[in-house]
């Protein structure tokens, strides 16, 4: 059944981030029991299984496209270099979160109600990527030619306002969860993710002007590749 395996991968992406986030806590600072760093993880538990089941009931090709490899035969060698790299830099991205949060200090911890800020505007991020994939039926983890699946150009919703909504939704995400876990030095990392997701970005951009019909005029109409009012 295709919502049980929409909820297998939701479970093995949560198990990830877990890790991710727990072993630094634990190996680093011996604090198994981070409670800023469980308490997200269970709120981005109910998150994202919510998401999936919704999904997977109202908008199950796009949950499908998804949840597909993210490396592929026919994907472009350019893309292949461009997904490890901006891969790498997230991995390192939640590794440094709980290392700075809890050893190095390098900015020192936000303020109490930044970090609910954060938490909210996390929550925020991960429901416009939400509502990117919701929107689109096509957004593979990879770039490909996807002329022979029938794509075509998508362009109301988040698409509406920026080019590239999922990854200003991760930024957003990303940048929440720095502030909830107590990392001010991470809100400065983020400019290492946005040169990934920029380099990306062109790699896919240049693969959708020779594949899908109208995206040049899309180009056009909608300036803003990524962060509104700057690139």
């Amino acid at each position: 059944m295709f919502i049980v395996k929409a909820l297998l991968a939701s479970s093995l992406q949560l198990a990830i981030i877990a890790a991710l986030l727990i072993l630094p806590a634990g190996l680093a600072a011996g604090d198994w029991g981070w409670a800023c760093g469980w308490i997200y993880l269970a709120a981005y538990a109910v998150a994202l299984y919510g998401s999936t089941v919704v999904l997977a009931l109202w908008a199950p090709a796009s949950l499908e496209a998804r949840m597909q490899a993210p490396t592929s035969e026919a994907q472009p060698r350019d893309d292949k270099i461009a997904t490890t790299i901006l891969l790498s830099v997230l991995v390192g991205y939640f590794i440094f979160v709980p290392l700075d949060a809890l050893v190095w200090q390098i900015l020192g911890v936000p303020a109490e109600p930044v970090s609910w800020i954060g938490l909210v505007a996390s929550y925020f991020g991960y429901f416009f990527v939400v509502w990117t994939i919701f929107t689109n039926s096509f957004a593979k983890p990879i770039v490909e030619d996807q002329s022979d699946e029938g794509q075509m150009l998508i362009d109301s919703g988040p698409y509406e306002m920026v080019r590239h909504p999922m990854y200003l939704g991760m930024l957003v995400m990303l940048a929440g969860m720095g502030l909830w876990l107590q990392s001010l030095a991470s809100l400065p990392l983020i400019g290492v993710v946005v040169a990934a997701m920029a380099l990306r970005i062109v790699v896919e951009e240049r693969v959708l002007l020779q594949t899908l019909e109208g995206y040049r005029d899309y180009q056009a109409r909608c300036r803003t590749r990524l962060l509104p009012f700057v690139w």
